[in-house]
């Protein structure tokens, strides 16, 4: 999270993936912490496969999408090293959701937002700029990542639980109760012998005139 000073020559990037790994398992447990904790209601089995869409997909996506950049401005920088890179300014990401996952104040986030989000993000710009040369090709490439890397912190915080709640309310549903049998009125046939006395006699004696006119 320490920016570094010397942009002259290319800084060392750590071109191993255990460490982005973690971070980004570490943060999909904040987010399955998060979506718990809050008043979201999700169906179950959806949790962890939204949280780990988020995390794997931004790290690969934005990953790739930086690479592409880097090869076009000619920076010296690999995909290997592009992911580690981007996997540990992750690490600025888990600090700030868990504690404002834990104490809701917006004033809260704002300030570790530009803090510690500010602070990891400047050390992957300046890391970039070091394997940049010229300056328009250092601001393309910079400024979108230090743009895409804040802009996620602002998502996973404000907006990931209600998009992930209109996701789900479009591919399954809204919660529906369940189904209840409701007794109705189907007209029945009585049978003979609980047809009134009356009815049974006036009956027999017409069948008795019927039968003695013949």
């Amino acid at each position: 999270m320490i920016p570094i000073k010397m942009v002259n020559f290319p800084q060392k990037i750590a071109g191993e993936l255990y460490g982005p790994l973690m971070l980004v398992f570490t943060l999909v447990a904040i987010l399955l912490h998060g979506m718990k904790t809050s008043d979201t209601i999700i169906r179950e089995g959806t949790l962890m496969g939204t949280a780990i869409g988020t995390c794997f997909g931004y790290w690969l996506g934005v990953s790739s999408f930086i690479y592409f950049l880097a090869y076009l401005c000619n920076a010296q920088i690999t995909m290997l090293q592009m992911l580690a890179l981007l996997g540990y300014g992750l690490f600025g990401h888990c600090i700030v959701l868990l504690i404002t996952y834990n104490i809701h104040l917006h004033a809260l986030f704002y300030l570790f937002w530009l803090l510690v989000g500010g602070l990891s993000t400047l050390r992957m710009v300046a890391v970039l700029v070091s394997r940049t040369v010229g300056p328009t090709q250092r601001l393309l490439l910079c400024g979108t990542l230090a743009a895409l890397h804040m802009l996620f912190l602002l998502y996973l915080h404000f907006a990931y639980h209600k998009v992930v709640e209109g996701i789900l309310d479009t591919l399954e549903g809204p919660n529906i109760p369940p189904m209840q049998r409701v007794p109705r009125d189907i007209p029945a046939v009585l049978p003979a012998a609980r047809l009134p006395a009356t009815v049974l006699n006036t009956t027999v004696k017409a069948v008795e005139v019927t039968l003695r006119s013949h």
